[in-house]
C-alpha cells in the first residue's frame, strides 16, 4: 500500500497544499494555522474540536491529534491589542497569558478596567 504524497485544502478562502516529507520531517511550532474567530462560540466550537485526541495549550495554542499547532483567536484581540494606551494593551496581555482558551469577555474586562 502507498502513502499520500501530496493534499491540497482549503480553509475559508486560503489554499494549502501539502508535501509528505517522510517520517524526518514532523510537525512543530515552526508553523502554526491562526484562525481568527468571530465570537466566542466560535472560539469554544472550534478549540475542542481542533483539540480533541491533541494537546491544549496557553494563549490560544493547541496541538490537534495530528500534532498541528493552532492558533484560535478572538478578532476582538487585535481591536484591543492596537491601543494606543499601553497601559490598557498591558492588561490585555497580562490578562491573556492566564487563559488556555482565550475568552472573550475576559479580554475585554482587562481592557476596560
Amino acid at each position: 500500500m502507498g502513502s499520500v504524497m501530496t493534499i491540497v485544502f482549503q480553509l475559508d478562502v486560503q489554499k494549502f497544499i501539502t508535501l509528505n516529507g517522510g517520517p524526518h520531517f514532523r510537525f512543530n511550532e515552526a508553523i502554526s494555522l491562526i484562525v481568527n474567530c468571530e465570537t466566542q462560540e466560535e472560539v469554544d466550537d472550534l478549540w475542542e474540536k481542533l483539540s480533541e485526541g491533541g494537546i491544549k495549550d496557553r494563549c490560544g495554542w493547541l496541538k490537534d491529534r495530528y500534532g498541528l499547532s493552532w492558533q484560535i483567536v478572538p478578532k476582538v484581540l487585535g481591536e484591543l491589542m492596537e491601543d494606543k494606551d499601553p497601559v490598557k494593551v498591558d492588561r490585555v496581555m497580562s490578562a491573556l497569558l492566564q487563559m488556555s482558551k482565550l475568552e472573550i469577555d475576559a479580554l475585554r474586562r482587562a481592557y476596560s478596567q
